[in-house]
């Protein structure tokens, strides 16, 4: 009565001693306690890593994209993929769904981008950056950045500033803006780094401690070329 169990309990157990106190520990309690022990130590047990959970993940859709070739199976196992940093299993699936010309490519481009730039394959990513340049998301996006660090890498310095000055939003894009400034010092603009790197020193006073955690090493970062000017 106490735990609110089914009222049949109580008639079992009065009716039937043994049997129905038996029947009622171990379906009851015993069962009970175990799956609370389970589901309070998830994380420590049975939670598997991110990447065993995310390959569990992969061999289920690429059942699925077996079973039914289709755009959006072949995506999402493409991002599946991705997610595990399987990049040229991503790449060739991306392409693959850019043959369909009936569907928006503006996500699976920026996906292509990213397993690129991953791979350091720098000539692709410049490529498809150029292709979306005239899309509306485009500016909202991580492109620019991905593009411009290409570019940079390419030693295409005034189109790499162009593209990374583009991130450079207060109290957003952090890691971009920090890997800005550190461009500029690259290219002898100490001036903008110093500028850049002390508007990044004020903003980052003022994230809250949540965020301060999440962005600790860019924070410290920030501070060492910071006072290195």
């Amino acid at each position: 009565m106490k735990n609110r169990n089914s009222y049949y309990w109580i008639f079992a157990i009065l009716f039937l001693p043994f049997v129905g106190c038996v029947t009622y520990l171990v379906t009851q309690v015993l069962n009970k306690r175990d799956t609370e022990k389970t589901q309070g130590n998830l994380s420590t047990i049975i939670e598997p890593s991110k990447k065993t959970a995310s390959s569990g993940k992969v061999k289920d859709l690429e059942a699925q994209l077996e079973f039914t070739d289709t755009y959006l199976n072949r995506i999402n196992l493409a991002d599946a993929y991705l997610e595990i940093h399987n990049y040229t299993g991503a790449i060739e699936h991306y392409l693959v769904a850019l043959e369909d010309k009936t569907q928006d490519d503006f996500f699976v481009k920026a996906h292509l981008i990213q397993a690129y730039y991953a791979i350091k394959d720098y000539d692709q990513v410049i490529a498809f950056s150029e292709s979306l340049e005239s899309y509306k998301e485009y500016e909202k996006s991580e492109i620019p950045f991905l593009y411009g660090m290409a570019l940079a890498e390419k030693d295409r310095i005034t189109e790499a500033e162009k593209q990374l000055r583009l991130m450079d939003w207060p109290y957003s894009n952090y890691n971009e803006r920090l890997a800005l400034a550190k461009f500029l010092l690259r290219i002898d603009k100490t001036i903008d780094a110093k500028e850049l790197l002390e508007e990044l020193h004020v903003e980052m006073q003022n994230l809250i401690p949540t965020n301060k955690r999440i962005y600790k090493t860019t924070i410290i970062e920030v501070e060492r070329l910071k006072n290195t000017l």
